[in-house]
């Protein structure tokens, strides 16, 4: 009975959204595009205004939900000419919906700064829970889970190294995400100042047809993709000092 009763309780909430002028972060699928839930759905048939990072990606998948909404483009590029376009929006009574190609928008994608700005002009500002690559590899890793660090994409060039380095003593499981092309330059790095034994793991394509978990030493890893040019989205989850 209690579970009904917070069953329904949920229903009536998402419901009661409609109309509500604030912003809502809604996470997307990481691949497969049954990984949305039913409350990101919801939020997005009820929300005025769609901002997304690359509007072909976001049309496929409101096509496939059958949801006809405005939508606009939100990018690194253009997120400091049109933030307080959007803020004025809400203002007005706009309700707004922020996504990203894939995942949770804010992490390692936009969504920060529309965050800050809505927040300094006491705009409501709602993010649901959904997918994110990094939660899945860091468990399926096999290494330490319950204390871990995001670091999300190092510098490309400058301060690359030098960010490596300041994580040599770091004892917390860490979490990078890199292209897959970066991928084995990243690993030989990561061994010359982690050592070689350094326990790692490699999740690729999290949630597709694909997806693959390769576990090993910062060594092994780097033969199998110096022989094996990965192809996808990338994870690295590296142990901590601790625990190696």
């Amino acid at each position: 009975m209690q579970k009904h009763m917070q069953t329904k309780h949920n229903i009536s909430s998402e419901k009661s959204c409609e109309g509500t002028a604030k912003l809502y972060l809604v996470p997307t699928p990481i691949g497969n595009l049954e990984d949305m839930t039913f409350r990101a759905i919801t939020i997005l048939k009820s929300v005025d205004i769609i901002l997304a990072e690359d509007t072909r990606t976001t049309s496929f998948l409101l096509k496939h939900y059958q949801i006809e909404k405005k939508m606009f483009s939100h990018h690194k590029f253009n997120e400091h000419a049109k933030v307080e376009q959007i803020v004025r929006h809400i203002s007005e009574g706009k309700s707004v919906a922020l996504v990203s190609d894939a995942g949770t928008p804010g992490i390692s994608d936009p969504g920060f700064l529309l965050v800050r700005t809505c927040i300094e002009h006491d705009i409501d500002v709602e993010c649901l829970p959904g997918a994110t690559a990094f939660v899945p590899a860091v468990v399926n890793s096999g290494l330490p889970c319950d204390r871990f660090v995001f670091e999300g994409f190092l510098p490309q060039k400058k301060g690359r190294l030098k960010r490596i380095e300041q994580l040599a003593d770091e004892e917390r499981t860490m979490i990078f995400y890199e292209s897959p092309f970066r991928l084995v330059k990243t690993l030989i790095q990561f061994a010359e100042v982690f050592g070689y034994n350094r326990r790692a793991c490699i999740s690729r394509e999290i949630s597709k047809l694909y997806e693959e978990n390769f576990r090993g030493t910062l060594q092994q890893l780097i033969t199998r993709y110096t022989d094996k040019p990965p192809k996808g989205e990338i994870v690295i989850t590296v142990a901590g000092k601790q625990d190696y």
